[in-house]
């Protein structure tokens, strides 16, 4: 089938508003994969065991197709699905579990999902999965003969981690959701009036194309593709396959400037959208398991906050804000928009970090000069990050030539 083009939105937009409108319907189904994810914005599924051949389906816009996923009524699933992903940067696990100790709040059991779902940064994972709505989702992550299960029931949140035999639970997990407040600017009411939003608000920045169908699952597919169209972006496309009867997303790809593997893949091997059984979402902690609780029972709290604590605390939060946004400043926009922020201090040297963090620092630093003078360039296939000697930092998932002449530009 051949491409369907219209003008899209910014990046932000397409994962931000159009995913707002549809944040019930969609997060039913895509719950699972967002944990999955290293980012929400970074993160893509992919086709995992695409059937050949590519089915024959009725031509689609790309504005039909982003109605498609507005209106999807999806609520119930489950299956099977591989997560890939490759950022460029070493093996995390043993930094992951360094710093596991370091932030003194932090859960000791080895099922916090916390400490557990770093994995999913790097390497290739197996997952199943299955949801009945917003109030239980179950995600399960498999290594040889060893399970992590994550599961979202009702007010409780349970993980189990078979090979140290430990369980972490979370209390009050469906708290805290208040509906939302009037007031607020009121969003699309049908899927074609947020299609329309959507296309509306795109810039000279993006461009959304229909190319093509897939198998996905055994799902007959759409591929929705996501490109820039500025130059200096680390983002070469982004690719989501959807659903061709029921508008869920079943694959995802981001792929980096850089080529070779995407930064991220992960797609469906089986799925079935019927409603999972009741007892999918149970849990009992097995005889002589180790369980945590999780600091949603709110231990140790006082009862009651000191006087003007608030007030007080509200004017320091605010100051410190303020102060931190003087520094920043944006460059560009879109895709190749660039966080610049200037500390006002001397970049730190790489032997005074934590022995933790040396090794990692120096497999992906590299030393750069410019009119700027000097510094280090922190590299991965999607997000980079320049660090001036004199203290300046710049921030984006642009190229390093990118980075390099904005920091020129700023002497």
């Amino acid at each position: 089938m051949a491409a369907n083009e219209v003008p899209s939105e910014t990046p932000s937009e397409v994962r931000g508003e159009a995913r707002g409108e549809t944040r019930r319907r969609a997060s039913r189904y895509v719950v699972p994969v967002a944990v999955a994810g290293v980012a929400a914005a970074t993160i893509g599924l992919v086709p995992a065991l695409a059937a050949a051949g590519d089915p024959d389906l009725p031509e689609i816009t790309a504005q039909q197709l982003i109605e498609k996923i507005a209106g999807s009524e999806t609520q119930t699933l489950s299956g099977t699905f591989k997560v890939s992903t490759d950022l460029g940067l070493p093996a995390l696990g043993g930094l992951a579990s360094g710093l596991g100790g370091l932030g003194g709040g932090a859960s000791s059991s080895t099922a916090d999902p916390a400490q557990k779902l770093t994995e999913l940064a790097s390497g290739t994972h197996t997952l199943r999965l299955a949801a009945d709505g917003p109030e239980r989702q179950k995600l399960t992550l498999l290594d040889g003969s060893d399970e992590y299960s994550l599961i979202h029931n009702g007010d409780d949140v349970w993980a189990y981690d078979s090979k140290s035999n430990e369980v972490f639970h979370e209390k009050g997990a469906s708290e805290g959701h208040a509906p939302e407040e009037s007031g607020k600017k009121e969003l699309p009411a049908t899927p074609k009036e947020l299609a329309d939003e959507v296309l509306k608000a795109a810039g000279d920045t993006t461009s959304i194309t229909v190319d093509g169908t897939a198998k996905v699952a055994g799902r007959d597919a759409y591929q929705l593709v996501i490109k820039p169209k500025q130059a200096g972006s680390t983002v070469a496309s982004v690719k989501i396959a959807v659903d061709a009867a029921n508008g869920t997303p079943l694959k995802f790809t981001l792929s980096s400037v850089e080529g070779g593997k995407p930064v991220v893949d992960a797609g469906f091997t089986k799925v079935d959208f019927a409603r999972p059984d009741a007892s999918v979402f149970a849990f009992e902690a097995p005889k002589g398991a180790k369980v945590t609780e999780g600091a949603a029972e709110e231990a140790g709290k006082p009862e009651k906050l000191p006087e003007n604590f608030e007030k007080e605390f509200g004017k320091d939060f605010e100051k410190g804000f303020e102060d931190f946004g003087k520094g920043l400043n944006v460059i560009g926009e879109g895709w190749t928009t660039i966080a610049k922020l200037d500390t006002g201090a001397p970049a730190p040297k790489t032997e005074d970090a934590p022995k933790e963090f040396q090794g990692l620092l120096d497999s992906f630093g590299d030393e750069v000069t410019g009119k700027f003078g000097s510094g280090t360039l922190f590299k991965t296939k999607l997000v980079n990050a320049l660090l001036t000697d004199d203290g300046k930092v710049y921030v984006g998932a642009v190229t390093k030539d990118a980075l390099v002449d904005a920091a020129n530009a700023g002497k």
